[in-house]
C-alpha cells in the first residue's frame, strides 16, 4: 500500500495545467449565420476545448445575451458558457485560460465587437485587445492581449 501513494501523487502531479486545461468544455450561443463564430469554435477547439454550439436566431440570441447579463456595450458577436462564466465575443485563448485559472469573483470576460486580428477575425491587430469585466458598474480592463 506505501508503495502506491508515490505512484498516484506522481501521476496527479504529472497532469500540467496546460492539459487541464484541454480538458475544458464550453456552451457556444451564436447567430444562425456567423462565420466568424464558427472560426473561433474551431480555434478553441484547436486549443483543447471541448464545444457545444447553438445557433439561434436573432430574438433567441438576444435572449442569451440579455439573460447572461451581458451589457449592450460589451456585447460580442457570441456568447460563450464555461466554467459558470459568460465569455462574451473573439477573446484570445491566453485570455480565457487567464481567466479559468485565477477564477476571479466576476461575471465573465468580454472583447466587445468583433475586432480585426481577433481569433476568428481576419486580417492582423490594429492595437492591443482590451478584455472587460462583466458585472461591473462600470467597465474595468481585466486584461489586454
Amino acid at each position: 500500500m506505501r508503495q502506491a501513494i508515490p505512484v498516484v501523487l506522481t501521476t496527479m502531479l504529472a497532469v500540467s495545467p496546460a492539459v487541464a486545461d484541454t480538458a475544458r468544455t464550453a456552451k457556444m450561443y451564436k447567430p444562425e449565420q456567423c462565420g466568424c463564430c464558427d472560426d473561433y469554435a474551431r480555434y478553441l477547439e484547436g486549443h483543447g476545448f471541448k464545444l457545444a454550439v447553438e445557433s439561434l436566431p436573432e430574438r433567441r440570441f438576444d435572449f442569451v445575451k440579455r439573460s447572461a447579463g451581458v451589457p449592450q456595450s460589451l456585447t460580442g458577436c457570441h456568447t460563450l458558457m464555461i466554467d459558470g462564466y459568460v465569455v462574451e465575443g473573439l477573446v484570445p485563448v491566453e485570455i480565457l485560460n487567464k481567466l479559468l485559472r485565477e477564477k476571479p469573483k466576476i461575471k465573465g470576460i468580454s472583447l466587445p465587437g468583433m475586432p480585426v486580428g481577433a481569433p476568428g477575425m481576419p486580417g492582423r491587430k490594429n492595437g492591443p485587445l482590451v478584455i472587460y469585466e462583466l458585472g461591473s458598474a462600470q467597465p474595468k480592463v481585466f486584461a489586454t492581449d
